[in-house]
């Protein structure tokens, strides 16, 4: 194994997830609620290099220094910072101020029920008056019960910084809004919902409702942009460090010792 093209190429493939997901972010930049995703790098462990054939000391391995083998691919992880707050001036819009997230049922296509959490809070009404999210997945209240709004297209409808929900005037239903311990076992589910697994710590959150606005996503194009930019060069820097070995290696063969 030629140990430069090996590390060349664990540097080509850190740098395309990295850009993978870079565009991902970029692609979300207007989704409402999106929280924007990372990856990690990591080292693999260095390795001992020791002399071949020397017979300078029989039997003895002579060490001549510890020497890297490339880069590997480490962990994706979610940044759960707020967004910003757009102001939209749909009664059925909300947005959360603080750490939380709405409760959602979903229903696959086998008829199974699923509970999710989103900060997006684009919802609309069915014709029944049931509140659901732009999926059509439904809105859950206190005790996982769906809200529903009587007479929802005639009805004036209000929400408090608690999350209550009122039609003219009648409280309705409040949402359930959870929060949990430990993000890292919350998985991404589609572009800005998520499942959260036993060891999450479910707990109740503090966060207020702000009726007709929407969170924006955290992405800052700019600074993915220049992050791309960055990305690629490093890409290419890899690209051109196997062709430099290449190179070399031809030589080798088909020049070096012709008479």
């Amino acid at each position: 194994m030629v140990k430069g093209l090996y590390t060349a190429y664990t540097g080509l493939r850190n740098e395309q997830k990295r850009l993978d997901v870079i565009a991902n972010n970029m692609a979300n930049s207007n989704t409402t609620g999106y929280k924007k995703m990372g990856v990690t790098s990591q080292s693999f462990d260095r390795m001992l290099a020791l002399r071949v054939d020397d017979n300078s000391d029989p039997y003895l391995a002579k060490g001549i220094g510890r020497v890297s083998l490339g880069v590997k691919i480490g962990e994706t992880y979610t940044d759960f910072s707020a967004g910003g707050f757009r102001e939209s001036g749909n009664p059925y819009d909300v947005a959360l101020e603080g750490s939380g997230f709405f409760t959602i049922s979903a229903t696959d296509k086998g008829g199974t029920e699923h509970i999710r959490y989103t900060r997006d809070g684009s919802f609309t009404v069915t014709r029944e008056g049931y509140l659901v999210t732009k999926d059509g997945d439904f809105v859950l209240g206190r005790n996982n019960q769906r809200i529903q709004i009587p007479n929802a297209d005639t009805a004036e409808v209000s929400m408090d910084s608690l999350g209550n929900i009122f039609a003219d005037g009648v409280q309705v239903g409040q949402f359930q809004l959870v929060d949990f311990q430990n993000y890292e076992a919350l998985s991404l589910y589609g572009e800005n919902m998520f499942e959260a697994l036993p060891e999450a710590g479910m707990v109740e959150s503090n966060a207020l409702t702000r009726q007709g606005y929407l969170e924006t996503s955290n992405v800052n194009v700019i600074n993915e942009m220049v992050t791309m930019i960055a990305i690629t060069r490093a890409y290419e820097t890899n690209q051109k460090m196997m062709q430099t070995i290449d190179s070399t290696l031809d030589k080798a063969v088909n020049e070096v010792g012709k008479v």
